[in-house]
């Protein structure tokens, strides 16, 4: 079966949530990234309940983002925390948005998506997790940041 473009974006951006998610219970729980990921693909990926399905997600994007964000965490933290006002290291934030900026962060590494689209499906996220519309604007802010440090050459 051939996927259309569009089932293939959905897939990117359930991936791309899955990430975060995984960092954040992987931070939460202590657990490994290989169980986080064994955890995500068997229980996750697709699986029904109560409330309704979940998205089927994009395995090799999901996998390369959750490792790119463990293998280059410290990396990515520090490119975070250079878009931090200096009050705010990524050590203070909460572990939603520090999951987030890992993925993006890892994302944005890994060079394969225009920076712009990292930052609106990452912001879209952060709109889904917000509680008081505040956020999206914190995150785009940062991602922003993020984007020119790592890739210029797309902002120029």
């Amino acid at each position: 079966m051939t996927l259309s473009n569009n089932q293939k974006r959905k897939m990117k951006s359930a991936a791309r949530l899955y990430a975060v998610q995984a960092l954040f219970q992987m931070e939460s729980s202590g657990q490994t990234v290989d169980a986080i990921i064994r955890e995500f693909e068997d229980h996750r990926f697709g699986a029904s309940y109560e409330e309704g399905e979940m998205a089927e997600g994009d395995v090799d994007m999901f996998r390369a983002l959750m490792d790119k964000a463990v293998d280059d965490q410290a990396l990515i933290d520090q490119m975070t925390d250079r878009a931090l006002v200096a009050k705010w290291p990524i050590a203070r934030i909460d572990p939603t948005w520090r999951a987030l900026f890992r993925a993006a962060g890892a994302e944005m590494t890994l060079k394969e998506t225009p920076p712009k689209v990292v930052i609106s499906e990452f912001v879209a996220i952060a709109e889904a997790f917000s509680s008081d519309g505040k956020e999206p604007k914190f995150v785009n802010a940062v991602l922003d940041h993020m984007a020119r440090a790592t890739r210029p050459e797309a902002f120029s």
